[in-house]
């Protein structure tokens, strides 16, 4: 069976920061993979009061016409100097496409709204660029694209990762298991090495710290049931992952006694396993079965220097 073409959008804005994510596809691929690597540039735009004002004179509309000429040569020029670099890389002209479109609704809701009409795989963005003015991959842009990518996977990249390691966080949500498939698809047939991590939650989580003094043979107990419930969605999680073509030499299984926060403890094992990509589902469960919720991405987010940070909704 061929192996199937991943398709991943990465918008680039001209700054030498956005180009870590040539880097970063680098790190993961080698040029012999099936990908589609799609660089995106959306065009600035003219305040709609000037570009929409039928009393404008001609000396008006026609500076108005060269400034749009110049927005469309330095999107040219972005993207070519971009694809140079992917071709330099080793990827071939054919696996590269570039695109540019206008501003229509806003950076992230266009990005958005491209990528998930092409059916791409992933959305892969650095999370800054080249000043509060000139502002396009920055962190708030990485939260936009959050909010409005719902379907489409965001990668993103903090800083420059130096490794292909991949920790991806289960849980026994039913959005865990789409992260184990997103990480599945999208690397395998690659040489990276993968770990299955879970924290397991302490009891004392859950209840006031008095509460959980009065009876401390619950902890065992509540360890016990919580090993026992993980433990057939780890399996899962490696099932999954076999099938879609890594080997059982690049994938290892790590459940941990957790700390008070999930967050740390998968930040902790990504650095000491040398992992340079984190794979979180967005939402876990809710109640007491919580583990990967909003909160704990955001917090994940927040301290993901050198890492990259795959999203999946």
């Amino acid at each position: 069976m061929a192996e199937p073409t991943r398709m991943i959008v990465m918008p680039v804005d001209g700054s030498e920061n956005a180009l870590r994510s040539l880097d970063y596809v680098r790190l993961l691929y080698s040029p012999t993979e099936q990908l589609e690597l799609v660089i995106f540039h959306v065009l600035p735009s003219l305040p709609r009061l000037l570009t929409e004002d039928e009393t404008a004179d001609a000396e008006t509309a026609q500076k108005l016409k060269v400034i749009e000429t110049k927005n469309l040569r330095m999107a040219e020029r972005i993207l070519d100097e971009a694809k140079s670099a992917l071709m330099a890389k080793g990827f071939s002209e054919k696996q590269i496409r570039t695109v540019y479109r206008k501003k229509e609704t806003g950076i992230a809701q266009d990005i958005c709204r491209w990528a998930e009409a092409k059916q791409a795989d992933a959305v892969l963005i650095t999370t800054r660029g080249r000043s509060r003015l000139e502002a396009f991959l920055m962190g708030e842009i990485s939260s936009k694209l959050l909010d409005y990518c719902r379907v489409c996977p965001v990668w993103i990249v903090e800083g420059a990762v130096k490794s292909n390691r991949v920790l991806v966080a289960v849980d026994s949500s039913e959005n865990a298991l789409r992260a184990v498939d997103h990480a599945g698809f999208m690397l395998g047939g690659t040489d990276c090495q993968v770990t299955i991590f879970h924290s397991m939650r302490q009891l004392r989580r859950f209840v006031p710290l008095e509460v959980y003094e009065a009876a401390p043979e619950l902890e065992e107990l509540w360890r016990q049931k919580a090993s026992e419930r993980i433990g057939p969605h780890v399996d899962k999680a490696r099932e999954g992952l076999l099938k879609a073509g890594l080997k059982e030499q690049q994938i290892t299984t790590r459940v941990v006694e957790g700390s008070r926060s999930a967050a740390s403890d998968i930040l902790q094992e990504a650095r000491a396993s040398r992992c340079g990509t984190v794979v979180l589902g967005r939402r876990g469960l809710t109640g007491l079965k919580e583990f990967i919720m909003g909160s704990v991405t955001a917090k994940v987010l927040q301290a993901s220097a050198g890492l990259a940070v795959w999203i999946v909704q």
